[in-house]
């Protein structure tokens, strides 16, 4: 498919009246393009830096749409599937319009056909972040047997614990983030509904983060236990908690991505009921 069948447009409002009934139809397998685009609509472009974001729709002679991309200011292109035809046509219009790209965030299949079809027009070398996987909850299981404590939705008093296992779960995934009190807004952390999983005393054991529901779906993120206290079965509670509390707020769908090379979290969140979607890649391009 040729790239001219690319319609790019800095308008998120233009975008979306194009293209948003497609971003809509698939809410799970477009989630990182509905989640950015509802951080953006609340956050400001300004809030990404000073220039402009852009978005794309693979449009067909009828009107049809077969595939869409996003890339806010300073940040990497996020992409809905599409084939290695059409990664190649975007990465075609995106390199002839001199676009950077700081990196690619897809399902494995485009991802990889990206970065081929982007080597190809840049000469840039790519590096795999982290191969993920994304699933989504069928039916909940708790498991046995099931540790002692409660959840408890995280409140401004906790904002320092709040802070302090964000930036060591940051740190354990490879984030290059700064989390503190005066960067703390600015952060993917802070727009996200926390719950600890406490002892009995009211110690926090582990937490667990829900985005903000899009399209009737919650994706938990982030899960973190601090190291000497796994193995006792509190990231399991706690991620129990917030799914059933995601679910019964009225979200249809809970979903969640762990690190594709840990078997420990993957086999986790199977037994609970969660279940795969996709594999999914993030790759940095070196410029």
């Amino acid at each position: 498919m040729h790239s001219d069948h690319w319609h790019l447009t800095e308008d998120l409002d233009g975008f979306l009246d194009r293209a948003g009934d497609f971003v809509r139809s698939r809410p799970v397998a477009h989630l990182v393009q509905l989640t950015a685009l509802a951080r953006l609509r609340k956050r400001g472009a300004a809030w990404y830096g000073p220039d402009a974001p852009l978005f794309g729709s693979l449009e067909r002679a009828d009107g049809g749409i077969e595939g869409t991309f996003h890339r806010l200011p300073s940040q990497g292109v996020g992409l809905t599937p599409l084939t290695p035809e059409q990664a190649d046509g975007l990465a075609a219009r995106l390199a002839g319009r001199g676009v950077g790209v700081p990196y690619v965030s897809a399902d494995r299949a485009t991802a990889d056909a990206f970065v081929a079809a982007w080597q190809r027009h840049t000469g840039v070398t790519a590096e795999l972040r982290v191969p993920m996987c994304l699933y989504r909850l069928g039916t909940l299981t708790p498991p046995e047997p099931f540790p002692a404590g409660r959840g408890r939705v995280v409140e401004g008093a906790d904002r320092e614990q709040l802070m302090r296992w964000c930036r060591e779960f940051a740190a354990d995934v490879g984030e290059d983030v700064v989390i503190d009190a005066g960067t703390w807004s600015g952060t993917r952390f802070a727009d996200k509904t926390y719950t600890f999983w406490e002892a009995e005393d009211g110690t926090p054991l582990s937490m667990a983060g829900v985005n903000p529901v899009v399209e009737g779906v919650a994706q938990v993120d982030p899960v973190y236990t601090p190291a000497a206290l796994r193995g006792h079965g509190y990231a399991a509670a706690v991620t129990v908690e917030v799914s059933r509390a995601a679910l019964a707020g009225g979200a249809r769908e809970a979903v969640l991505c762990t690190d594709a090379t840990n078997s420990t979290s993957n086999a986790l969140y199977r037994r609970l009921g969660y279940e795969l979607v996709t594999d999914w890649s993030v790759y940095d391009f070196a410029y």
